[in-house]
């Protein structure tokens, strides 16, 4: 995607989402591009309806997400995102996939970068996001690009409740 498109489609897909957790979402976009890294968001606010396509047809594991997000007049509030390497949309590597994790996890967020892996495996993906090695040699989980807040459930979000930072 060209430059300019991509700063563009960031900045609508920014607007899709609850602010405070867009604030964190810039937050891990600018820290990706000060490491020379092209971040674009793929997928902010899903609808319901498409969500449960995607659910139906297996490429999600849930009825209603963190995507699905809305406010009580029904604005977009969504409380996700879909982050892609705009220069390897469909071939992150793992470099990409372990720096994505630990920006998301300094602004108090989570990837799907260990979802669905065995104890072991889920160990060294967190030891190295930890760590911030992002030279280490792991195996991805299901969603790795997927960024949402830590400590909120989607029932929750569902039923209003949305996150608090400090800062």
């Amino acid at each position: 995607m060209k430059e300019l498109d991509r700063l563009r489609r960031n900045e609508e897909k920014l607007a899709e989402l609850y602010p405070a957790f867009a604030v964190r979402i810039r937050r891990v976009i600018e820290a990706l591009e000060s490491a020379g890294i092209r971040p674009r968001i793929q997928e902010a606010y899903r609808p319901l309806a498409e969500q449960l396509r995607a659910y139906r047809s297996g490429r999600s594991q849930v009825r209603f997400g963190f995507h699905n997000v809305t406010g009580a007049e029904g604005e977009k509030e969504a409380l996700a995102v879909d982050l892609l390497d705009d220069d390897a949309p469909l071939s992150p590597s793992t470099s990409y996939l372990l720096r994505l994790a630990a920006e998301a996890r300094a602004q108090d967020l989570r990837t799907g970068l260990p979802w669905g892996l065995p104890a072991r495996q889920r160990q060294t993906v967190e030891k190295a996001v930890a760590e911030r090695n992002f030279a280490a040699r792991i195996r991805p989980g299901w969603d790795p690009t997927h960024v949402e807040p830590a400590g909120l459930t989607p029932a929750e979000a569902h039923s209003g409740k949305r996150p608090v930072w400090k800062g």
